[in-house]
């Protein structure tokens, strides 16, 4: 198949997913063509049968707000019609999805129908979608689309509550490459950055204040107080670093946390840590937990969203109350001064990623969803 794919190319869960797909499917044999105004994160370069379109977008004195979504659409026309494209997936409902359907209604004018596969990942719904100026719009995209599908079944029935959605929504969860995230032999790293034998604990996030990386450090600094020797290493970027880093100057920790910034190879990073901590208000899946998972890291995180579908709590990771800092520094204690509970954690949470989430698992249910759809769409191609 010649598959389109529009997506964030921004650091975050939303465009990780999308990238690694498109990689997957290119192994697969399909032809993949990126369309987005920058190169993924995740594409370091372009791989035969992958390609990247770049989206421009023109500024004119008329326009405050350069017009992307249009940019996009216009983009996605040309690329289905010279690139005789067979659908267009696009991650993210807005504007990926208002795109796709009127680049999808341009093209049926031209006597040219490409199904629009829409996956909803998290904010877009949870989040920006029920801002009640893009509800509309949201509901509209979804509706139109030739097909949908959720990353988790906590957003399916979200979206299905806060949405009036006439149309079935498939639940494929996100993936891990499990041959790329796995434990590597990095003692030489974990001994330069703890000399005195420190356990690791890391968050990886785009700092956004949803994502709570103060209480990271707020817990962190409890596990401090207590005595424990413990390191932190925060890999990412966002509007919340500086706040962070502000407080860690302020509870006394900061010469013992490391701001990595944004990082590719995060499983070299994943393979010294000995508990992955992610205290999120909102997590519609959490991608960076199963990458950890995948890398035999024990997981504390919040029980919100989709994390109970990912994380078992008490097996692979614990899972504590929103905001509950006790707690998280309880059950994080416990897996850093218990080396046989971190061990057999360890073990299940890889045992978890590789049985149920591993790429070579959920990819096929892609192609398989991309199969109905466009049998579906059949009566419109012709």
């Amino acid at each position: 198949m010649r598959i389109g794919i529009s997506c964030y190319p921004v650091y975050g869960g939303s465009g990780v997913v999308a990238t690694e797909l498109g990689k997957a499917l290119a192994a697969r044999g399909h032809e993949i063509h990126f369309i987005a105004y920058s190169m993924p994160f995740r594409l370091s370069h372009i791989t035969e049968r992958i390609y990247f379109h770049e989206v421009n977008v023109n500024t004119y004195p008329l326009f405050e707000y350069p017009p992307y979504d249009l940019a996009l659409t216009s983009k996605m026309v040309d690329v289905v019609k010279y690139e005789k494209l067979d659908l267009l997936h696009v991650h993210y409902a807005i504007p990926h999805a208002t795109s796709a359907v009127l680049a999808r209604q341009i093209l049926e004018k031209q006597g040219i129908y490409v199904p629009v596969i829409t996956t909803l990942h998290g904010t877009d719904i949870t989040i920006v979608g029920q801002d009640p100026s893009f509800n509309p719009v949201v509901t509209y995209s979804i509706n139109e689309s030739d097909g949908v599908t959720a990353v988790s079944d906590y957003l399916r029935r979200e979206t299905l509550t806060h949405f009036e959605i006439t149309r079935p929504i498939e639940v494929i969860p996100n993936f891990v490459n499990t041959r790329r995230f796995r434990r590597l032999n990095k003692l030489h790293f974990k001994q330069a950055l703890c000399p005195q034998g420190e356990k690791v604990i890391v968050h990886v996030s785009n700092f956004r204040p949803v994502k709570r990386v103060p209480e990271v450090v707020r817990v962190f600094h409890r596990l401090r107080q207590e005595g424990l020797a413990v390191k932190l290493l925060l890999v990412g970027d966002g509007p919340d670093r500086v706040p962070t880093e502000h407080l860690a100057r302020e509870l006394g920790v900061y010469d013992d946390v490391r701001f990595l910034g944004k990082q590719d190879p995060v499983e070299e990073i994943l393979s010294i840590a000995d508990v992955f901590l992610m205290p999120s208000g909102s997590e519609t899946f959490g991608l960076a937990a199963l990458e950890a998972m995948a890398c035999g890291v024990p997981v504390v995180a919040s029980n919100i969203g989709g994390l109970p579908e990912l994380i078992v709590d008490g097996e692979t990771g614990f899972l504590c109350p929103l905001g509950d800092l006790d707690a998280f520094t309880e059950r994080t204690r416990r897996i850093l001064t218990d080396d046989e509970l971190w061990a057999r954690m360890s073990r299940a949470a890889r045992r978890r990623a590789v049985e149920h989430f591993d790429t070579e698992r959920i990819v096929p249910r892609y192609e398989a969803y991309y199969e109905q759809v466009l049998a579906q769409a059949a009566p419109r191609m012709v």
